[in-house]
């Protein structure tokens, strides 16, 4: 058996291979983010980053809202239970904020 196929049938991947979400974090073709956006403190922060570096983004083939929301999900959902409480709150926040910078706030409902 080729040192090839004994691969493939071992299960062994490289590193870089392994976690394509990291991959795409990295190397998106949308935006370019500013390092550790996520790991900000504020959601105001998170969010005014988003927003800045989609709305300088020549690359983005959506508008700069759909981008920069996508982003953020796209991390939330690949973070998984990694996330702790406090960040995934902090980070649904930052949704939050990005809809009120963008001036798409969600109608409240009154009684």
């Amino acid at each position: 058996m080729s040192a090839r196929a004994n691969a493939k049938t071992t299960g062994s991947r490289s590193r870089k291979s392994r976690y394509w979400s990291a991959g795409v974090t990295r190397h998106s073709n949308a935006l370019a983010l500013e390092p550790n956006v996520f790991k900000k403190a504020s959601p105001r922060a998170i969010a005014a980053s988003l927003k800045r570096s989609a709305e300088h983004s020549r690359r983005r083939k959506a508008g700069a809202y759909q981008s920069a929301m996508s982003m953020l999900n796209f991390y939330v959902n690949r973070a998984g239970r990694s996330l702790s409480t406090a960040d995934k709150a902090r980070l649904q926040r930052a949704k939050d904020e990005l809809r009120r910078l963008f001036g798409r706030e969600r109608p409240t409902s009154s009684p």
